[in-house]
């Protein structure tokens, strides 16, 4: 008897060892990728009870399309697909030539959208229950080895009924209404969500990620992943600010940057380029009031202040600028 599970135990090994690699990662999970033609964005999001699924999962390029590759993955689908796509082939036609000669086809899960709109899915007939997938308008869902099959159903709802939100919202959205129906039936470790353009802007400095947030390990993957996300969005309002100052429009400014304090009241670093922005503005007063409490929990923002007016960062006269320093 012990001999014949041996035997069992090694053709399940050769077996699955035909199409799982170590490189590649048994990611047993749930994603979405998704297009947003109005504003121009493709997405892919995807969580999972595996370390680092974004690294194995997530594929995008701007200009091209958005893929998810799970179950037992297949790595080179990612990127093989995305080069497919680029020479031309449709999201179907792409997903048709991966697993032509795919030994491993049955227990692949895929989804794609290409930069056209085009959409494919596919579900392998031996991925782990429960496994399905929904196609809708402009985006696909797909999930596999969860805990109750209300998985992409779930997913499908929150995206459709959120299309007001950014579409890195929108996806992370998706995620979350699928935690709340049960997920991955064995819990909870990475998550991730790429965002790219639908056009590529021939400068390839300006082509990267709109959002590549990554929560490798984590006992709550999407909530930190949600966090991470609101913060790039007060960083979008801190850079934006930025510009402001440089084309010296200082009303535009103040305006980027008390967004950004507003959504992280307690971050230091919002906190004190709105000083000294106010203070550029003359508002010395509210300006030294603010480094105050910024110096008390951390004193190191005060010398930054001192090397400030060497380039040209913060413009006060001498009686004002010894105030701001105190």
């Amino acid at each position: 008897m012990k001999n014949k599970i041996l035997i069992l135990l090694l053709l399940a090994h050769v077996s699955f060892g035909q199409f799982f690699k170590k490189d590649n990662g048994l990611a047993h999970t749930f994603s979405i990728v998704a297009i947003d033609k109005a504003n121009g964005e493709m997405a892919v999001a995807v969580q999972s009870h595996w370390f680092s699924v974004g690294n194995v999962v997530a594929w995008a390029e701007s200009g091209i399309g958005a893929i998810a590759t799970q179950s037992f993955v297949n790595k080179s689908f990612g990127i093989r697909g995305l080069e497919m796509i680029k020479d031309g082939k449709t999201a179907q036609e792409t997903l048709d030539e991966l697993l032509k000669d795919d030994e491993g086809r049955d227990v692949r899960q895929v989804g794609i959208v290409d930069y056209n709109g085009n959409l494919a899915v596919f579900t392998g007939k031996k991925c782990v229950d429960y496994a399905s997938h929904l196609k809708g308008k402009d985006y696909t869902v797909q999930s596999n080895m969860m805990l109750t099959p209300e998985v992409p159903a779930a997913m499908a709802k929150a995206f459709e009924e959120n299309s007001s939100l950014p579409l890195a919202e929108r996806v992370l959205k998706a995620l979350e209404a699928a935690q709340n129906v049960g997920g991955d039936i064995r819990g909870k470790q990475s998550a991730a969500i790429r965002v790219v353009k639908l056009e590529k802007t021939g400068k390839p400095w300006e082509d990267n990620f709109v959002v590549d947030l990554r929560v490798d390990d984590h006992e709550n993957p999407i909530g930190e992943i949600g966090r991470l996300l609101k913060v790039q969005r007060a960083y979008e309002h801190m850079n934006a600010g930025d510009l402001a100052v440089e084309i010296n429009d200082m009303n535009l400014a103040m305006e980027e940057y008390n967004a950004a304090m507003q959504m992280f009241p307690d971050n230091l670093e919002m906190k004190y380029w709105t000083a000294i922005t106010l203070a550029n503005e003359g508002e010395i007063k509210k300006a030294e009031n603010m480094l105050s409490t910024i110096y008390k929990k951390d004193p190191n923002w005060r010398e930054l202040t001192k090397r400030l007016p060497k380039v040209g960062l913060l413009k006060v006269e001498n009686a004002d600028y010894s105030k701001l320093i105190k």
